[in-house]
């Protein structure tokens, strides 16, 4: 109802009207929103999913790989072998799953994938074919320097090859890149090659730092890490288009065209406000779904 122009009679306060006295300093705090609250208007999207057992985890996030292994291949991420997606087992955290040598990224199931430990042996899983040695010391390295790291993925993505020749990190040019922001962002400078030592994995894993989530490799691709497969996922499919917009901005200011960058302040709002695991989760989900349907559910296999 709208407000009302007549003049109403005060009565006294009753017992439902009168509102405790608070000592000063016992206040309750207001709880900060969470970045999934503040994107939510009124009734807010679930968490991330829990599980009672570790299978029931187990089998949840092998069938979350597969779909992103689909998701990279139905946007054209594949180049011959290369490319892999890790994650770490829910119950042995020692221990993580990857993907088949040379198996299509569209054809992924989630009893493809291969469980090895951090010394590169198979021990579980489909061994019927071996995992990619770089992609097992890039991904060993990560999960031994970080612990928080639950999923990583690299592929060798057109727009993300073509960014890396610059040897520069992604600038803030638009909101979507503000996920990005900050320590959120790494550059790897030197390139030695395909990956197959131990130490240039480290080296990539120390690059990465304690907060990244993305990184540009040098003459090679791009790399992000993220709490479920689904963050990982998303950030990689947002850091691609990130490196496509970022080309042809470059395109654009070389014929005149000045850019404009988003305030420091207004990046560091977004960042924050925004790019938390739980919210990043949900940014995975419409191209999961999408997946999922397309494929008729063939990733569960």
């Amino acid at each position: 109802m709208a407000p009302s122009a007549i003049t109403t009679t005060q009565t006294e306060p009753t017992a439902t009207t009168i509102k405790p006295t608070i000592a000063k300093g016992n206040e309750p705090q207001k709880k900060d929103k969470t970045a999934l609250e503040k994107i939510s208007q009124g009734v807010c999207l679930p968490g991330i999913p829990q599980h009672p057992t570790f299978a029931a985890h187990r089998k949840w996030m092998l069938e979350k790989m597969a779909l992103a292994f689909r998701v990279f291949a139905r946007k054209g991420y594949t180049e011959g072998m290369s490319g892999h997606i890790s994650v770490r087992d829910p119950e042995n955290p020692h221990t993580f799953w990857t993907n088949p040598l040379g198996r299509h990224f569209g054809l992924l199931k989630a009893s493809d994938m291969i469980l090895v430990d951090y010394d590169g042996n198979a021990i579980g899983g489909n061994m019927s074919r071996p995992a990619n040695a770089a992609g097992f010391l890039i991904h060993s390295a990560l999960h031994k320097a970080r612990p928080d790291v639950i999923a990583a993925c690299h592929t060798h993505s057109p727009y993300g090859k073509a960014w890396s020749t610059f040897g520069r990190p992604l600038e803030m040019l638009n909101q979507d890149v503000t996920y990005f922001y900050g320590d959120a962002q790494a550059v790897y400078k030197d390139f030695g090659g395909v990956v197959l030592t131990e130490e240039e994995g480290r080296r990539l894993a120390a690059a990465l730092g304690p907060k990244g989530k993305g990184m540009i490799l040098r003459n090679h691709g791009i790399l992000t890490v993220g709490d479920t497969v689904d963050e990982a996922c998303y950030l990689y499919t947002l850091m691609e288009r990130s490196c496509q917009v970022q080309l042809l901005a470059e395109a654009a200011a070389a014929s005149g065209v000045q850019k404009v960058y988003v305030p420091e302040e207004s990046a560091k709002y977004t960042f924050e406000s925004a790019s938390d695991p739980e919210a990043l989760y949900w940014e995975a989900q419409p191209d999961m779904e999408w997946e999922e349907v397309m494929c008729g559910g063939a990733h569960k296999g």
